[in-house]
């Protein structure tokens, strides 16, 4: 018997479609909560390219090798480093932006490219926080404030008010050559204690520590790694470990925090490592490497092998407090070299 649908009953010909939309939406909401496992499950496939900005022998070169030979020997997974030189880290970085972001072409900087160069020059080619996905801080050597032996003040104290009381010129601060995390450093000394020294760069720090030693040169701030087998050594006398507390890899020198200067015991001086991807890198790859990187070097086996480095591995903390490192020390360098006069190249 055939019924007139009253005006209450939903139209046949709108429930096919209705259906059909909903099994579309579901489809795809299906798919995207299969997307993320998949691309973990089936990344890396191949070779990861790893670009270090310097020649071999540099800390991010050395940090690079290690975490490669562990990554081959524990996950399975082949890093090959490929060395690019040149530009203060700008060759290296531009590679990585002009890969294609799909996690199989990486970088291992040091500060001085992601945090230095770009605070330095008008015109880099590249802003960190805009071209690169910052991935891990994988570890830091610290730095030390070491003075020659025979300087007349004992304590950090003690040097900062000779220091003050000196005549303009009469004492200068050592760096390995401008425009270093040294450089900048110890120009944030001089302002934040009110002392005025010349800067005196060198190539390299060898030569810079002779002339500390020496007594050429009053004072230097330096990365442990170069620093720390002279104060060791009886060459230099370390004054203070650049940081807020002692480092592991020097126990016995106290921290700057601890010694009563107050205008400086804040200060954090660290030749850090990271890896970074290029901006469009899919999150899933940045969370894999964050994940199983940081998982890596937290073993006490692979911290022993970087402390032979003088590095010191970071504690594994997510992507974002990476970048949230690299944008605080942006802000810093910038406010030194506006402080400070710097000219910018």
């Amino acid at each position: 018997m055939h019924r007139e649908p009253r005006t209450e009953d939903p139209p046949r010909h709108a429930a096919a479609p209705a259906a059909g939309r909903r099994r579309v939406i579901a489809g795809l909401l299906a798919a995207a909560s299969l997307a993320s496992p998949a691309l973990a499950q089936d990344y890396p496939t191949r070779p990861v390219r790893l670009i270090i900005p310097f020649p071999p022998g540099n800390l991010a070169d050395l940090t690079a090798r290690l975490a490669a030979e562990e990554i081959q020997r524990r996950l399975g997974h082949s890093w090959v480093v490929d060395n690019r030189a040149g530009a203060s880290g700008g060759i290296a970085i531009r590679a990585v932006m002009q890969a294609p972001p799909d996690g199989y072409t990486l970088l291992l900087s040091s500060v001085s490219p992601i945090a230095v160069n770009p605070v330095l020059t008008a015109n880099p080619g590249y802003d960190p926080l805009r071209d690169l996905a910052p991935i891990l801080l994988m570890g830091w050597t610290g730095y030390l404030l070491v003075c020659s032996p025979d300087f007349p003040a004992k304590t950090l104290a003690d040097v900062v008010q000779v220091l003050r009381a000196a005549p303009a010129g009469r004492y200068a601060m050592a760096t390995p050559g401008s425009g270093t995390v040294t450089h900048l450093a110890s120009e944030q000394f001089m302002l934040q204690t009110g002392t005025r020294m010349e800067t005196v760069p060198y190539r390299g720090s060898g030569a810079a520590l002779m002339d500390v030693a020496s007594g050429r040169v009053a004072l230097m701030i330096d990365a442990m790694s170069t620093a720390l087998p002279q104060a060791r050594g009886g060459q230099v006398r370390a004054l203070a470990v650049m940081q807020q507390r002692r480092s592991p890899l020097a126990p016995e020198i106290p921290a700057v925090s601890e010694l009563g200067v107050p205008e400086i015991a804040g200060m954090e001086v660290r030749a850090w490592t990271g890896l970074l991807g290029a901006a469009a890198t899919p999150p899933e790859i940045v969370e894999y490497w964050n994940r199983e990187l940081g998982k890596l070097l937290a073993e006490p086996a692979i911290a022993e092998r970087f402390a032979a480095q003088n590095v010191e591995v970071a504690p594994p903390e997510p992507a974002a407090r990476f970048r949230e490192l690299i944008a605080a020390e942006l802000t810093r360098w910038r406010r030194v070299v506006r402080d400070a006069r710097i000219e910018v190249q």
